[in-house]
C-alpha cells in the first residue's frame, strides 16, 4: 500500500509551502485553494479522520488553525476566515488523512458554501439529542 499524499508531505517526499510545524501538527498551503492563502493543518501521524485523533492533537490543530487565520487576515488584508474539517467521503473528504482547512475570506470574495437549512421544527430535537448523548456517553 502506498503512503498517503499528506504523509509524503510531512516526510518531505513531496514539496510544499510550509507555514508551521511542531511535534504534533504540520501546516502548509493548499495547492487547490478556495482563496489565496488557503491552508491545511494536519496531524503529523496518520489518522484517516477526526474520530481517531488524540485530543491533544485535535486541540493543537484548532489552535494552530486559528492562529494561522489571524495571520492570514493581517498578511493578506482579509476580513475573516473559515475553519472546515470534513470527516468521511459523504462529508466531502477527498484525502483520507485528517485535515483542517483554514480559508481566508473577504467580504467580496464570491465564495459561498453550498449550505442548506432544514426546518428544525419538523424534527423532534429532544429525541435526536437523546440518541446522540446516549452514544456520546457510551
Amino acid at each position: 500500500m502506498s503512503e498517503c499524499v499528506f504523509c509524503s508531505i510531512v516526510s518531505g517526499k513531496i514539496p510544499c509551502a510550509k507555514l508551521y510545524e511542531d511535534e504534533l501538527v504540520f501546516a502548509f498551503l493548499d495547492i487547490a485553494p478556495i482563496n489565496p492563502g488557503h491552508a491545511l493543518v494536519i496531524p503529523k501521524k496518520h489518522h484517516a479522520g477526526a474520530a481517531t485523533l488524540p485530543e491533544e492533537t485535535a486541540g493543537r490543530m484548532v489552535r494552530v488553525a486559528s492562529r494561522l487565520g489571524v495571520a492570514m487576515k493581517r498578511a493578506l488584508d482579509m476580513d475573516g476566515f473559515n475553519l472546515h474539517l470534513a470527516d468521511g467521503q459523504c462529508a466531502g473528504q477527498v484525502v483520507f488523512h485528517a485535515h483542517l482547512h483554514v480559508v481566508p475570506r473577504a467580504v467580496d470574495d464570491g465564495f459561498h458554501w453550498n449550505w442548506r437549512q432544514l426546518d428544525a421544527g419538523t424534527y423532534d430535537l429532544e429525541a435526536i439529542a437523546a440518541k446522540i448523548t446516549d452514544k456520546l456517553n457510551a
